[in-house]
């Protein structure tokens, strides 16, 4: 195939492993072409709280957290019960904490440790980390502005329709306007960051039966142009069976309800008033129970002291401007508002009370000893479940170097984010929070320098 131009690096996607992936190459000293399907760059990142977990930070240091590399990686594979691929995962556990610091460091990012999210959920150490009172859409902001300064092209809206190559290597791609021209661009390498599949219902469905009543809170493009293309080629994949559910997305409004609502001490009822579920064991999984309830919907239930440990977060504050965020001031109110027995939800809140009271186990098995639950009057939002990205993607080595089915690697093939195979094991139950884009910040980095290096030599 004759290729209109040909650039050293191009990376597919724009959010931020593509973003970071391209960055990175650029400042080792390739010339990059980001390729990005929207007219304006979104993705996953943009759809998140902006949150990533990594170990070892300067700002954890400064924080007084012991936390390191081989901590994180002893968390990953105790959260995925060991199914997590041991090369990414030590790979992306050791490059998270310099990855964090490269962001602050040499780009400026405004990164900081949210000291107020609590190790839970499978994190040992509080390591999550954001930019104070902004989500993901700023950060996506954030580095598109870093690459027009270094020198970094976009084309967009461009969408990946074919890979060009001989089966060993990736000549160029292909790649289709909206007005349906084409144009074919060729590489030295080329790095596939173009998000998950969980827009794709028919692949959700036949990889996750059990998401695919779930409703998807992501963002609409993640059909997985990249791994389908990727396997085409002869790409092994691993983990398709991988998501990050989550079972608090307020309904109708959109808007997640933070995990930290929880673990202060937030509880979770059905319609009938009942709990069915403890609320700190997982939270991705706890999806599940929720999606099991009558009509799929649950309540959440706080008061103001949580509220106030959370009014940080700036979906909190989206969630009280929405008017999803209801008040009771008594059973009988609260029982009105959910269409619930007012005697069956004093008693759910009278049992969670005594065992905190007691310093012992509720019901549902929830050890009150580090939180409270909600006292009147009582917050309550109501909730369904929902898959927020998927995990599982084309197999990759510790270099983010894409591998075939026959067992060898593609000699200048890369893939990073959404695109690659994560961390969170074969399923549902593997996720840690931030993990999503925890690792697609680090292996980003990796991808770009290891791009750079393929082309250099």
């Amino acid at each position: 195939m004759d290729f209109e131009f040909s650039v050293p690096v191009i990376v597919v996607g724009g959010g931020a492993a593509g973003a970071v992936a391209a960055l990175s190459a650029r400042l080792a000293g390739a010339e990059v072409l980001l390729v990005e399907r929207d007219a304006s760059a979104r993705g996953t990142t943009a759809m998140s709280q902006g949150l990533m977990c990594a170990a070892g930070t300067r700002a954890q240091a400064t924080a007084g957290i012991d936390d390191d590399a081989d901590t994180l990686f002893a968390d990953i594979m105790a959260k995925t019960r060991g199914a997590a691929d041991p090369v990414i995962a030590r790979a992306v556990a050791d490059a998270s904490g310099p990855a964090a610091d490269w962001l602050c460091d040499v780009l400026g990012y405004p990164l900081v440790l949210d000291t107020g999210a609590r190790a839970a959920y499978g994190h040992s150490r509080q390591r999550l980390h954001g930019w104070l009172h902004h989500g993901g859409a700023d950060m996506v902001q954030f580095l598109h502005a870093k690459l027009a300064e270094t020198g970094v092209d976009v084309l967009m809206p461009a969408r990946l329709v074919e890979l060009v190559g001989d089966g060993d290597r990736i000549d160029g791609i292909v790649v289709e306007r909206p007005d349906g021209s084409r144009e074919a661009i060729g590489c030295g390498a080329l790095i596939l960051a173009s998000g998950g599949f969980a827009a794709n219902h028919e692949q959700v469905a036949a990889h996750m039966p059990e998401a695919a009543a779930a409703r998807h809170n992501g963002h609409e493009g993640n059909m997985g142009d990249g791994i389908w293309l990727g396997a085409q080629a002869g790409a092994a994949l691993g983990d398709m069976g991988s998501y990050q559910g989550y079972a608090m997305l307020a309904d109708p409004h959109g808007i997640t309800v933070p995990p930290g609502v929880l673990v202060e001490g937030g509880i979770i009822v059905n319609r009938l008033g009942q709990r069915f579920t403890n609320e700190v064991t997982d939270i991705a999984g706890m999806v599940h129970p929720v999606l099991a309830q009558p009509d799929g919907v649950a309540w959440v239930l706080l008061d103001g002291r949580i509220a106030q440990l959370n009014d940080y977060i700036p979906e909190t504050r989206a969630l009280q401007a929405s008017g999803a965020v209801r008040s009771a001031g008594d059973a009988a109110a609260l029982a009105a508002m959910i269409g619930a027995d007012a005697a069956v939800l004093a008693a759910t809140l009278a049992d969670a009370h005594a065992a905190a009271g007691a310093g012992r186990a509720d019901a549902q098995g929830r050890d009150w000893a580090a939180a409270q639950p909600p006292a009147w009057p009582v917050l309550a939002i109501r909730v369904c479940g929902a898959i927020y990205h998927t995990q599982g993607g084309l197999q990759i080595d510790g270099s983010a170097r894409v591998l075939r089915r026959d067992g060898g690697r593609f000699a200048n093939l890369l893939a990073c984010g959404g695109a690659a195979r994560g961390v969170s094991g074969p399923s549902w139950w593997g996720y840690l929070p931030a993990m999503g884009l925890g690792s697609a910040i680090s292996m980003g980095r990796i991808a770009g320098l290891s791009a750079a290096a393929i082309t250099a030599g």
